[in-house]
């Protein structure tokens, strides 16, 4: 599968390298491709624009920040968004300071920013994915005991998320399957969750979220 990646910050060289290293064929989108040049030369994947990107893909990582989501996935071109799957990754972090470590939401509790991409975007398959650790635990995380993380995922569309339940699995995460788009209203704020003990304590590379069944 082509999986283009809109976002040329840490979360997204991030996950590009660890589609590339778990066998997918991999794009990275920028405004401006060119700061990209040294990504690309080490890591072989080549940089584009947005619309370059999602015009070559099959599917579609949008690693942005929440308040820039829908102008980037705009400029990746409505045309080439399509039917295609679109992993958001992205958080409605507001730009105000976080209070006591809280992040604060440019949302309220009864919507989520994915819903909102998903309404503007209506041919787009969006399945929230990625948003509830940080970079460095995306891929393949090492916990003691090889006890697996779980990573939270939902969306509208069976298949798009058959198809995240896989890539969930080859970065070494137990998916778990919300439901819907409006379950995004409860995964979203696990971002304000997990960023807590970053914030008050200094930590965060150590930390994930594990759901517990019997």
């Amino acid at each position: 599968m082509r999986i283009g990646v809109i976002g040329s910050a840490t979360v997204g060289q991030t996950l590009a390298s660890g589609l590339k290293q778990h066998g997918y064929d991999v794009r990275i989108g920028s405004r401006t491709p060119a700061k990209l040049a040294d990504f690309s030369r080490k890591s072989g994947i080549t940089a584009g624009t947005f619309a370059d990107v999602a015009a070559w893909s099959e599917a579609l990582v949008l690693a942005v920040k929440g308040t820039v989501a829908a102008d980037a996935l705009t400029d990746a071109g409505i045309a080439n968004l399509g039917g295609k799957l679109v992993i958001d990754t992205t958080n409605p972090i507001a730009d105000e300071p976080p209070e006591d470590g809280v992040l604060k939401f440019f949302t309220t509790p009864n919507e989520s920013l994915m819903e909102r991409l998903q309404a503007t975007f209506p041919d787009a398959r969006f399945v929230k994915a990625f948003n509830s650790v940080g970079s460095a635990l995306m891929v393949n995380p090492a916990f003691p005991g090889g006890a697996k993380p779980t990573m939270f995922y939902c969306g509208n569309d069976a298949a798009a998320k058959a198809t995240v339940a896989a890539i969930v699995d080859r970065f070494g995460w137990g998916g778990a399957d919300m439901g819907t788009a409006k379950a995004a209203r409860a995964i979203e704020p696990l971002c304000q969750l997990w960023c807590i003990p970053g914030f008050r304590n200094n930590s965060w590379t150590n930390h994930a979220f594990h759901l517990m069944t019997r």
